[in-house]
């Protein structure tokens, strides 16, 4: 069972591209956002103040409703196709998925479980923190994914 705890999380500051995405193409639609983002606010002296986040509305289907982004400490100019935008403050469902994206249903499917078990009720909306990218991380196994999911 995957470790799992409820959260209060104060609004954050992000800047970010958000897309219609197939799902066969989620890798290059973060590849290429959060290259373009990174590059935007090295324009605008502006740092990142987290790890970089995939942001879903609503549950996937043949097209995912997407955004990549990081948190930013402060709102940012837009800048193409990099807007200002923030995750959400309140009650998060918080679990961190160790592995490979291949399993990460699984964390989801324990996250299911929880909000069942606790009587909660998600919100559309929902982020996942990527600590450590298995693009980035040499051994996919090492990679760490968090889920936070906004709660009634």
């Amino acid at each position: 069972m995957t470790d799992i705890k409820i959260t209060e999380r104060p609004e954050q500051a992000t800047a970010a591209i958000r897309g219609q995405v197939p799902m066969a193409g989620l890798a290059d639609f973060f590849s290429h956002a959060f290259s373009d983002i990174m590059a935007a606010l090295q324009k605008q002296g502006v740092q990142p103040v987290g790890p970089p986040f995939g942001k879903y509305y609503g549950q996937p289907g043949a097209l995912v409703n997407v955004e990549a982004g990081f948190p930013v400490p402060g709102i940012i100019d837009p800048a193409g196709n990099v807007v200002p935008g923030h995750l959400p403050a309140g009650r998060i469902v918080e679990a961190t998925h160790i592995g490979s994206f291949d399993t990460l249903a699984n964390t989801y499917a324990d996250v299911e479980s929880f909000f069942t078990d606790h009587k909660l009720k998600p919100r559309e909306v929902m982020w996942e923190n990527y600590l450590a990218d298995p693009e980035t991380e040499q051994i996919p196994e090492n990679a760490r994914t968090q889920i936070c999911w906004p709660v009634d």
